[in-house]
């Protein structure tokens, strides 16, 4: 079993990597709903009431409406195109890869898709808390973020 672990500021890095080509994607996703809801606002706002406040509740109810939308679909992008990849023969994002690491479960073999799942799922959660769960790596004995101990997975350097 490998045991370089693959340190915070590798992944952190990785992340970053990864981050932009998730940012293209998610935009050539979002922005065309976006620019459509933007013009279904822009029509609804022309039958505006200034003295009926009430009149404003559909606008408002559009707008809370797509960024729950925008929300969902990011985070959608975010767990398949990680849970997708670091279950591939690959064993990693396009970030890990140009860094040089892999995600392996506690024995050292490759992630089948359900594990690779949960791995992400909790990343959420290790967001949620301040981000202390991603944090966590840079002082773990096996490097390990909150969401590598709860699905035992490490990441270690290829």
């Amino acid at each position: 079993m490998n045991t370089n672990y693959a340190g915070f500021w590798q992944r952190f890095l990785a992340l970053i990597i990864d981050a932009i080509i998730i940012g293209i994607v998610r935009s050539v996703i979002v922005v065309p709903i976006l620019v459509a809801t933007g013009l279904s606002i822009a029509s609804e706002a022309q039958s505006y009431d200034s003295d009926d406040p009430s009149s404003m509740l559909p606008i408002l109810g559009t707008i809370a409406a797509m960024a729950g939308i925008t929300m969902l679909i990011s985070t959608v992008i975010w767990v398949l195109y990680y849970s997708l990849m670091e279950s591939s023969k690959y064993q990693a994002t396009v970030g890990k890869l140009a860094l040089g690491i892999i995600v392996t479960d506690a024995s050292g073999n490759k992630l089948d898709l359900s594990k690779a799942l949960i791995r992400n799922i909790c990343k959420i959660i290790s967001s949620m808390i301040l981000c202390i769960g991603f944090i966590m790596a840079a002082f773990t004995e096996k490097k390990q973020a909150l969401h590598d101990m709860i699905a035992s997975t490490l990441v270690v350097k290829k």
